[in-house]
């Protein structure tokens, strides 16, 4: 091998080694983030590291660690391996991200978090506050238009406690099963997932756009205020089920 060879060979491999050994903080201090996202404490490096904290806007995000798969590189896709907390935060989760020029997918997604981290700063009408904890799982999903190409999964709501100046509504545990309708999110439940006979179909589309498609029946088991609300949703059907029915724009959280 000549003289030139050796150097040109020698060059990449310290660059290599330059890139792999690079610290976190100064790629994130040189990179142009959005302006509602702030990460800070970082350690390690770009291929395997972590922040103490991250913010989204008023989200805060505790023990963000990472670790990168360098041999996906070279068949076009940077592929990831995410952890967001433990079971001593208020968030936490887990994921395997993978980016490429055909777009994102993601694997063995698990989430968890209390309404207050989604809904943070949000003022609902009517004085409403909710309380309880909701767990996303997501086997598996694909990037499509304007949401999703691919989607299977769940998500519960646990314990949930909603009040406002009417009442207070005990919803309890809902569980809804996510798909993937025509590159919209759906989310779908019935009265077998949930305690208050609660069926129907949710979907998020393109611009945040929200479409809920539901019907709720009375029972014995649900709490007064929730039982005695459903007459202001109209006349129920020959079943017994109420309309429940919206179709606008997600509020901005």
């Amino acid at each position: 091998m000549g003289l030139i060879k050796k150097i040109m060979v020698a060059v990449v491999i310290y660059a290599a080694f330059m890139l792999v050994l690079m610290p976190a903080k100064v790629v994130l201090a040189l990179a142009p983030l959005p302006s509602q996202l702030q990460v800070s404490q970082v350690t390690g490096t770009i291929w395997q590291g972590q922040s103490e904290l991250v913010k989204v806007g008023p989200r805060r995000l505790e023990q963000v660690s990472w670790s990168i798969r360098p041999m996906a590189l070279f068949t076009g896709t940077l592929e990831l391996d995410v952890m967001i907390g433990n079971r001593s935060t208020p968030v936490s989760g887990k994921a395997k991200l993978m980016l490429s020029p055909a777009g994102a997918q993601v694997e063995q997604l698990q989430f968890d978090a209390p309404h207050g981290f989604l809904l943070a700063n949000t003022r609902l009408p009517f004085r409403t506050k909710t309380q309880g904890d909701i767990s996303l799982v997501i086997p598996e999903g694909s990037q499509g238009k304007p949401w999703c190409e691919t989607l299977s999964g769940k998500l519960f709501m646990n314990q949930t406690q909603v009040t406002n100046q009417f009442g207070e509504y005990p919803i309890g545990n809902v569980e809804f099963g996510l798909s993937c309708d025509n590159g919209q999110i759906k989310l779908t439940t019935d009265e077998t997932k949930n305690s208050i006979d609660l069926a129907g179909d949710i979907i998020v589309g393109e611009r945040n756009r929200l479409q809920v498609m539901a019907k709720i029946k009375p029972t014995d088991s649900q709490p007064d205020d929730l039982r005695n609300a459903l007459g202001f949703l109209g006349q129920p059907d020959a079943e017994g089920y109420y309309p429940l029915r919206y179709n606008g724009v997600i509020p901005r959280f």
